[in-house]
């Protein structure tokens, strides 16, 4: 089994405030069951059975949707969309018609939560699959979520799939991820909501010295583990694609942007580039839920105009390092 990355979600801002005079900790409570071949917890793989709930704002739900369309998982597993923004009890799906979900017969997330336990008190996050005939929530144990996509999932694989998770570098894989989930992927938040100057002092730090250490990583290699695009990338990128429209101001994690990153903003642009992580990030999600949600840190709410995010398009010239996105596999089809 990966390495679990010891978090909780972007969720409906249960472990997301701050708290004077004390880092920032994210809650660690998930539910864990999972789908499997085997159906050991009590859900086995099944097409058309289950629905992936996410928000295209919400770093942790963006790696389950790169990862369900490099895979071609999108015939066997529907998904739910909620908007950018929630209130304090649950995301909500009012990008749908009459803001219910046209599958799951919901206008909150919560009521899935409900339906697996009642009254349930930890976080309504997301991403989340849920159960569509009994409407319950499976698992919301995002780290495992896509692990399982990539291997308890493999019979309902495109054609040309990448190997994302492939046996020989699953150990490499689970070490850089260990770190890059630490130090990045929550060090920002441990930045952004620091209750302390000593704290965020900590956090700033611990992120931009792995930030050079990614640099250094991928100044001869274009991917983090192996030739091939991994989970690695996928872990790291959705973090990367926030950092200059929210991290770096909103977060206070203003030592550099990434495009003032050299090596770490071409590799961002060579992922961004490739069928499967540009087509699944919507900006305009990523900035309104943060800079409206979070009024800890942005009381007012206004979301900012920039920056100019067209840049991303840019030529990256990463392809000089060899490798190949998807090895021996192909891009998945156009959108």
């Amino acid at each position: 089994m990966a390495e679990h990355d010891s978090a909780e979600h972007d969720s409906a801002e249960h472990d997301t405030y701050v708290t004077a005079n004390q880092p920032y900790e994210r809650d660690t409570r998930y539910i864990e069951t999972r789908i499997t071949r085997d159906a050991a917890d009590g859900y086995p793989v099944e097409a058309d059975r289950y629905r992936l709930v996410v928000s295209y704002a919400c770093p942790w739900a963006n790696r389950t949707i790169i990862v369900r369309r490099l895979l071609g998982l999108e015939n066997a597993i529907s998904m739910g969309v909620c908007g950018p923004t929630h209130d304090k009890r649950s995301w909500t799906f009012d990008l749908d018609p009459g803001g219910v979900d046209p599958v799951l017969g919901i206008p909150r997330l919560q009521d899935a939560y409900f339906a697996r336990v009642p009254g349930y008190e930890k976080g309504i996050t997301v991403p989340a699959i849920v159960d569509v005939p009994t409407g319950a929530v499976v698992t919301n144990d995002f780290p495992q979520i896509t692990i399982d996509f990539e291997t308890e999932w493999v019979e309902f694989h495109r054609d040309g799939a990448p190997q994302l998770y492939p046996e020989d570098l699953r150990a490499e894989i689970d070490e850089v991820n260990k770190r890059v989930y630490r130090d990045v992927n929550n060090g920002v938040y441990r930045c952004g909501f620091a209750g302390s100057q000593e704290s965020y002092d900590a956090a700033y730090d611990q992120l931009f010295a792995a930030l050079d250490w990614l640099s250094e990583r991928l100044e001869n290699q274009r991917y983090l583990v192996g030739d091939t695009i991994t989970e690695a990338d996928v872990r790291l990128f959705t973090t990367l694609a926030r950092f200059d429209p929210v991290y770096h101001g909103h977060f206070k994690c203003n030592r550099s942007k990434l495009s003032e990153m050299p090596v770490l903003w071409a590799y961002a642009r060579d992922l961004y580039q490739t069928p499967g992580f540009g087509d699944c990030t919507n900006f305009d999600h990523i900035k309104s839920h943060y800079y409206e949600v979070h009024r800890d840190i942005n009381p007012s709410g206004i979301v900012p105009k920039g920056p100019d995010l067209t840049n991303w398009n840019t030529d990256h010239g990463r392809e000089k390092l060899g490798g190949s996105p998807f090895g021996t596999g192909t891009a998945p089809a156009p959108l």
